[in-house]
């Protein structure tokens, strides 16, 4: 049975002279209180009705119920039913009354002792958008501690227990004459009708205030600590994001998380899943703590950090020394000394680790240490700061590597477009000069057929030589891009390098036959292992290289050839000459295209300017080296370059002299060997 009739509105009207108030919810739940506790405070057996508007209001209090129904039998709790909620005659009476009936509205608390009386009626007023938080709920009613007002609201409230139970009708009326029966209903008319001493209510109010103000100050210190954390996550975030330099923003965030943390010591160092140890770069020290900088800090070794990697998260430790995992790492037989003594010797006492990660890539680590007197308890809160800060360590140093690379990129789009501008003057040159020169020979010989036999074969003879250098220039670009694209294919086997050295030097002078050469010296041992390599193209690599010793050695000068063991499973090969030599800060740039040491475009020496080049690129497609050495200008020049030496028992492979220079690399898809020319 609902009931739309309010009962703050009844007991108006029967006490007009009332003056509501405003109350909230947290007054409500103090004057509550109060009154509850002068009935747990005393043993009058009073009369207690209490109307909660919902059952989950209820649920809050219902334990304080169970302790008032010791008190009395005379207990009535009016609520509207949510879950569970009933209609019961259990320890005290329970009254589930309809939703919709007012009651739901209302807020009261009536208790009627034989020495004392008050009341607690309160209806809600509508709630405001800003009012969410429940505290903020208003009320408006009266709270009294007049007798004839507070049994009025008994009267009202019995009424409506009765109309949603008439099984309680004696129980009731057993309570009518108890706390109800009254002559007349008469009216308060001075403070010496209340007949209740209010200290219990003062103390509870008192209590209640100063812990709402105790939780007050604790939200405030929440408040300020978050306050202060996210000014310190702001600044080491601006201050990273000034710099896009690696090691400065380290350093910057240690500093700043060091001296916002008030730890001891704070570390951060750069490492990847798969290294030994690393070396501590960056740190914050407190005065008084022991430095670890320049330090090799153990990492595969280190369990802490393997948890790391398998978690991808933090790992703390707020008692270090009796830590299971440091105790338990003592008795492990591994390398390296164990956790117990890192910790004793760097003084930690409470210890964290938090890995730096972009998008699941470790970039470093970081570890904070505290360092005593007493051990540390790392709250959540900490960790999510660090964390929060490793995230934007993380991202800094990715956007320092990205520039990085973005320079590196330009300067090597730079250098390429260098590169082409070079290549397209060098070779218009190298084209241009022969094609002149043939044109002019074929020219004359066409508007001149009375020339005499001996110019007219000096013509023939320049043109052909012209033509030949076009031919090399053209090969030795094909030879040179097949290797830059790696697209030859390595036919490696056992060689003889002392057959491939002779059978390079018969080429060079049959080449040259027509010309006197300096004097070639073979003293490579003639009892060398076998080298694993392609047996032509190391003929051509010989050949080269001998080529550009003998331009730039005059015909009294000397060549030397000479080969030693390098290392373990290398050969050595150095081409020695007296010749013209290389200024030191130049011998890097020897191997570049079309390199001349008098520049590309006005060269005293014949040759494409790509050989260098070219045995750059076969030494290095077989996994070795080349490289150069001269005393400086004049004093000569060594070209050395290494060769792996044949696996045991490999068979060796004969290397036949041909008759006569072969052709350039021909490069044709087919399984036959390819012959590399000279």
């Amino acid at each position: 049975m609902s009931n739309s009739q309010s009962v703050l509105s009844e007991l108006l009207r029967a006490f007009p002279q009332g003056r509501p108030q405003l109350y909230f919810k947290s007054s409500l739940t103090a004057l509550s209180h109060a009154m509850e506790d002068q009935v747990l405070a005393d043993s009058q057996n009073p009369l207690i009705i209490a109307s909660f508007q919902r059952e989950r209001f209820y649920r809050q209090e219902a334990h304080r119920y169970r302790r008032i129904a010791d008190r009395s039998r005379q207990v009535y709790v009016l609520a509207a039913p949510e879950t569970d909620f009933k209609n019961n005659s259990d320890r005290y009476e329970t009254i589930a009354f309809d939703p919709q009936d007012a009651l739901s509205q209302e807020w009261h608390l009536v208790v009627i002792g034989q020495q004392y009386a008050s009341c607690l009626i309160c209806r809600e007023r509508p709630t405001s958008a800003g009012d969410v938080i429940d505290n903020n709920r208003r009320f408006e009613g009266i709270w009294t501690f007049e007798r004839s007002m507070s049994q009025k609201a008994a009267e009202i409230l019995l009424e409506r227990i009765l109309s949603y139970r008439p099984e309680l009708g004696p129980k009731i009326r057993q309570a009518r004459r108890r706390y109800l029966v009254s002559p007349t209903l008469t009216l308060p008319t001075s403070n010496q009708d209340f007949q209740s001493n209010p200290a219990p209510f003062v103390e509870r109010l008192v209590t209640y205030l100063q812990a709402g103000q105790y939780k007050l100050i604790k939200a405030n210190r929440s408040l300020s600590a978050k306050e202060q954390k996210e000014r310190l996550l702001n600044s080491v975030t601006a201050a990273i994001r000034r710099s896009l330099d690696p090691e400065e923003i380290l350093q910057i965030a240690v500093e700043k998380l060091g001296e916002g943390l008030g730890v001891c010591r704070c570390l951060i160092y750069r490492c990847q899943e798969e290294d030994l140890d690393a070396t501590i770069t960056h740190e914050f020290l407190n005065p008084g703590i022991s430095s670890l900088k320049g330090r090799a800090w153990p990492l595969r070794e280190n369990p802490l950090f393997q948890q790391v990697l398998e978690l991808r998260d933090a790992v703390v430790l707020d008692n270090a020394p009796q830590d299971p995992r440091v105790l338990a790492d003592a008795f492990l037989e591994k390398p390296g000394p164990p956790l117990g003594e890192l910790v004793a010797s760097c003084s930690i006492l409470s210890w964290m680790l938090v890995p730096i990660l972009y998008r699941d890539r470790l970039l470093g680590m970081m570890e904070l240490h505290h360092c005593g007197p007493a051990p540390l308890t790392w709250n959540q809160d900490d960790v999510a700061l660090v964390e929060a800060v490793n995230l934007q360590v993380g991202v800094a140093l990715i956007q320092a590597e990205a520039y990085a690379n973005l320079q590196d990129l330009n300067e090597q789009l730079e250098a390429l477009d260098r590169t082409r501008s070079n290549l397209v003057a060098i070779t218009g040159h190298e084209l241009r000069t022969p094609l002149s020169t043939i044109q002019v020979c074929l020219e004359s010989l066409a508007t001149e057929p009375d020339m005499a036999p001996e110019l007219r074969q000096v013509m023939l003879n320049t043109a052909l030589a012209d033509a030949e250098r076009m031919r090399k220039l053209v090969q030795d670009f094909l030879t040179l891009s097949q290797l830059e694209s790696g697209r030859v294919e390595w036919n490696a086997e056992p060689v003889s390098l002392a057959e491939c050295i002779d059978l390079s030097i018969s080429h060079m002078r049959a080449h040259n036959r027509h010309q006197t050469l300096p004097r070639i010296l073979n003293q490579a041992p003639l009892d060398l292992p076998p080298v694993q390599a392609d047996g032509e193209w190391l003929v051509e690599l010989l050949a080269k290289l001998l080529d550009n010793a003998i331009k730039f050695t005059g015909a009294g000068g000397q060549i030397t050839i000479t080969a030693a063991p390098k290392g373990e499973g290398f050969l050595e090969i150095t081409i020695a000459d007296n010749g013209r030599g290389i200024e030191p800060n130049r011998l890097e740039t020897v191997f570049d295209r079309f390199y001349q040491e008098e520049g590309a475009l006005r060269r005293s020496a014949g040759g494409t300017g790509l050989g260098l080049a070219i045995c750059r690129q076969i030494v290095t497609g077989w996994g070795g080296e080349i490289w150069a050495e001269s005393a400086g200008k004049n004093l000569g020049s060594q070209f050395h370059f290494t060769l792996p030496v044949a696996p045991p028992g490999a068979e060796r492979r004969e290397s036949k002299p041909k008759p006569e220079p072969v052709s350039a690399p021909r490069f044709r898809r087919s399984s036959r060997r390819r012959r590399p020319g000279l």
